[in-house]
């Protein structure tokens, strides 16, 4: 790609402050220097590219996804599971249910839905679930940047070692560099603690960060306090765990997790709705980062997560849409406004955007490649025009409020 420079009326680079009139200078899929257009023009003699009442902003990080999952509700209608689950168990049941009919090709389908969809709606970089280590090879061509977080559940030890087994399978092909690789333990309810253990040491072993979904509902909780509820009376039985019930280990999932040494620096951990202070103290000691999904949470009546306590702690905070099995839709932008109507006063305008760009991109461990306007890094950037009549308000804010996204440049080049 030859050198282009790229101009707008403002440049949000995110790691600083905002430029009116800023420009990036752009080779070869990478960024060579972000400043006011005045001082690149003098520099680099390049086209220059202008975008005029418009904003250039970091391409979007959705730091926990699962796309195999877009199409889950075009699959409700026609697999006859098309009900409105009310609880977490009833919701769970129905997506295995639907996955167990699944083919291989209606998941590939949906996954390429996903990054599609996902792509146009300024999403630059996933941490994205892959249920299944053989679908790693339907995001090599995406363009993507990001993590592919590869999960783990089981309690039986024989079916959990075969698990096991597929997961390194699989990590010693060729991910084309863009889209590295992690470890994903379901949630404290779906794995037996010796299947637990085994992947901390795994992942250790090859250097894997670790995500979990953690805290996401009531009946977690009192499954993991007292092996009761919906999980231990419908869930269990449903997939044939009758015999794993544990006894009742009077914790909360996050001092459980921490008891098996699952909790540590770069362990994203998701959802973190019913997590207690002195849960909150646990994730601030082991350098946790915390990945909210507001409007999945929403969905499925599972609360609020405790956002004042988690940033009063200084908990690294990411945001995700996770799946269209509980959300409406895979835009970030669609996500961190949510997450400002239904916290308000708890975000700055620039502390959302940088959770939906560097602070993802750093939840991932790919801070270094995403996430800001920054020489040396990936040029995944968009262009983003705030509605009229609001120049006097704080860029960040315009953009985020009123904001329409009128073009994605990944490495560069344009989607079109």
């Amino acid at each position: 790609m030859t050198l282009k420079l790229f101009a707008a009326s403002h440049l949000v680079p995110v790691s600083s402050p905002p430029l009116e009139g800023g420009a990036l200078a752009v080779e070869n899929g990478r960024i060579l220097a972000a400043g006011r257009l005045d001082d690149l023009s003098a520099a680099f003699n390049a086209p220059i590219v202008q975008f005029p009442g418009c904003a250039i902003i970091p391409g979007l990080v959705n730091a926990h996804s699962h796309l195999e999952l877009t199409h889950f509700p075009a699959w409700k209608l026609r697999k006859g599971i098309d009900y409105s689950p009310r609880t977490y168990v009833d919701w769970i049941i129905q997506v295995i249910k639907i996955r167990r009919a699944l083919t291989r090709q209606e998941r590939e389908q949906s996954v390429a839905e996903g990054i599609r969809i996902s792509r146009e709606s300024g999403t630059t970089a996933v941490g994205e679930i892959v249920s299944d280590p053989s679908l790693i090879s339907c995001y090599s061509g995406s363009r993507l940047a990001g993590r592919l977080y590869l999960e783990a559940l089981g309690q039986d030890d024989v079916l959990c070692e075969q698990v096991l087994a597929r997961i390194a399978g699989c990590l010693d092909g060729d991910h084309n560099g863009r889209l590295r690789l992690g470890l994903s333990p379901h949630t404290p309810h779906t794995l037996s603690a010796r299947f637990f253990r085994g992947l901390k040491e795994f992942a250790r072993q090859r250097a894997l960060p670790l995500a979990v979904h953690l805290a996401e509902s009531r009946e977690e909780v009192a499954f993991l306090f007292d092996s009761t509820g919906p999980i231990a009376d419908k869930l269990y039985p449903f997939v044939g765990w009758q015999e794993h019930v544990p006894r009742p280990r009077r914790s909360t999932p996050a001092a459980y997790l921490d008891s098996l040494g699952i909790l540590s620096t770069g362990t994203l951990a998701i959802h973190c709705v019913h997590v207690t202070p002195a849960d909150v103290e646990i994730l601030r000691q082991r350098g946790v980062t915390v990945v909210l999904c507001p409007r999945s949470n929403d969905r499925l009546d599972h609360g609020a997560p405790p956002v004042h306590l988690l940033k009063k702690a200084g908990i690294p905070l990411a945001l995700g849409t996770d799946s269209l099995a509980s959300n409406d839709s895979l835009s970030m932008l669609d996500e961190v406004r949510f997450l400002l109507e239904r916290f308000p006063g708890e975000f700055s305008a620039a502390e959302a955007l940088r959770m939906i760009t560097l602070a993802g991109g750093q939840a991932l461990g790919i801070g270094d490649e995403v996430g800001s306007l920054e020489a040396g890094k990936r040029a995944d950037f968009l262009v983003v025009e705030p509605a009229a009549g609001s120049a006097d308000v704080d860029i960040n804010r315009r953009v985020l409020e009123s904001g329409r996204l009128r073009e994605v440049f990944i490495q560069g080049n344009s989607l079109g």
